[in-house]
């Protein structure tokens, strides 16, 4: 088994490749090949910048908005669930100051659950699915220079990030339990508790 969360020397920060010996121990050079192609390199390239020039200063809004000035991206697409809706257009507001900015809600189109046998919440009211794909296809004819997630859900954001043509970062995870903070779960003894 291959556990990187489990080491304790992280003999690769200081340059070896310890996955040698491995099926995958061509995987270091592989990557390589992909950082000589000009766009993975800029996006690789500038991640790197920004961590330098702004460790422990910027947020991760903040790192968005730079990242975004240095890859040149003018328009930025928000692929958000209808339940943060108030959330997307805070961030929307920020980002128009700058950007061309186009959101688009997870409930686009508004596809019936019946359609593909997706229980409801309340069994008596229509209720449209959510269509990351759909959220995807009008970001695409649109021609988004990258697209933020704001609050999709597991499975949701995956098919959202597989059909979007630009690039995406996530600005806001899910996690209705903990206001949308995912990590607490492993901070917390509490749940550290119930969950080992």
């Amino acid at each position: 088994m291959y556990n990187c969360s489990n080491c304790k020397s992280n003999v690769c920060y200081q340059g070896k490749d310890c996955a040698k010996g491995y099926d995958f121990s061509d995987a270091a050079a592989k990557a390589r090949n992909i950082y000589e192609q000009e766009e993975d390199n800029k996006i690789l390239t500038v991640a790197g910048r920004i961590e330098v020039e702004h460790y422990m200063k910027y947020t991760r809004l903040e790192e968005i908005m730079e990242f975004c000035r240095l890859m040149e991206y003018r328009k930025i697409g928000i692929a958000s669930c209808v339940g943060l809706s108030a959330e997307a257009d805070i961030l929307t507001k920020i980002l128009s100051k700058e950007f061309e900015v186009h959101s688009v809600c997870c409930k686009n189109g508004g596809i019936n659950k019946d359609d593909y046998g997706i229980p409801h919440l309340k069994k008596e009211r229509y209720e449209a699915t959510c269509n990351p794909a759909g959220q995807a296809e009008v970001l695409n004819s649109i021609g988004t220079d990258i697209n933020l997630i704001v609050g999709l859900c597991v499975g949701h954001d995956i098919l959202f990030s597989k059909y979007s043509k630009a690039p995406c970062t996530t600005f806001i995870v899910k996690d209705r339990v903990l206001a949308h903070n995912p990590a607490a779960a492993i901070y917390s003894n509490y749940y550290k508790r119930k969950l080992l």
